[in-house]
């Protein structure tokens, strides 16, 4: 796994780390729904979603992060494989976001536009760069 690959994937984990406290426990604050680019009139019925958005998040994330440990101790292949399907997984879930989106179930609509961008990039460089 190149450099470029490794690199592109520990951004993308360090995003999605980012991101999950925001969503796990911080998703009511008005500061934190200006920076998830969200509206909702009632944050309790959205509630349990972000939480649960943000263990994916944490969970990818961490994922990324065993599999990068896994690589440099190593065990090359192994933790390829780990890196590489959490970026799969990045890339797969930030499209979702994206689609979501355009059916309408962003509020505001467009709202998902910078964050969609913002988590695809990374997982895409990394799988590009790993094919290459």
């Amino acid at each position: 796994m190149n450099t470029v690959t490794q690199v592109a994937a520990l951004v993308g984990a360090l995003a999605y780390l980012g991101a999950a406290p925001v969503e796990m426990f911080l998703f009511g604050r008005p500061g934190a729904m200006r920076f998830l680019h969200v509206e909702a009139e009632n944050v309790e019925d959205v509630r349990m979603w972000a939480f649960v958005v943000g263990c994916r998040n944490l969970l990818v994330g961490v994922g990324t992060l065993v599999g990068l440990t896994i690589y440099r101790a190593g065990d090359e292949v192994v933790g390829e494989a780990v890196v590489l399907t959490a970026c799969v997984y990045m890339l797969l879930a930030s499209l979702a976001m994206g689609v979501a989106d355009a059916l309408g179930y962003w509020r505001p609509r467009g709202g998902s536009v910078l964050g969609t961008a913002a988590s695809s990039l990374p997982p895409l460089v990394a799988l590009v760069a790993a094919a290459a």
